[in-house]
């Protein structure tokens, strides 16, 4: 039913594979994305999925309490790569490596495919976010602008 990976304390990983698991990670998902409804989560996330996208979580008590959403792109300048679009954990459960673990399990992929890079963009505002990254080794390299249209 789900594709797991163990962590070194024995958390499991698990993929979001159906409309419930989806919905196990609204919360998580929402705090990271405030405009988010559990309507337009089931909407984008079969879209989603179909451009590559994967959804996976860490729970505790049958909760989801982190999330990772990350995709395969390819690119003339890096080649192909995992680009994570989403990380994620609740509040109340922040400080306990959730997110730590669902970003090295991203980069292990990456790693075992031999993929050049893994890449994100964080909000400018997201200082505890910025310092998991860099103390994952992450750098800034790049600004990211935007139109709104």
């Amino acid at each position: 039913m789900y594709k797991k990976f163990q962590t070194k304390i024995f958390m499991t990983i698990k993929t979001a594979q159906t409309n419930e698991d989806y919905l196990k990670c609204f919360n998580v998902m929402q705090a990271l994305r405030p405009h988010l409804t559990p309507e337009l989560l089931l909407d984008l996330l079969p879209k989603m999925q179909a451009e590559n996208y994967t959804l996976i979580f860490i729970e505790e008590d049958g909760k989801a309490v982190s999330a990772c959403g990350f995709r395969y792109l390819t690119t003339l300048f890096e080649g192909r790569y995992i680009y994570i679009d989403d990380l994620s954990t609740l509040p109340e459960a922040r400080g306990k490596g959730h997110a730590g673990m669902l970003f090295d399990f991203v980069v292990e992929k990456a790693k075992t495919e031999n993929l050049r890079a893994v890449h994100l963009d964080s909000g400018h505002q997201r200082f505890d976010a910025h310092r998991l990254y860099l103390n994952k080794g992450m750098k800034i390299v790049y600004h990211h602008f935007r139109l709104e249209l």
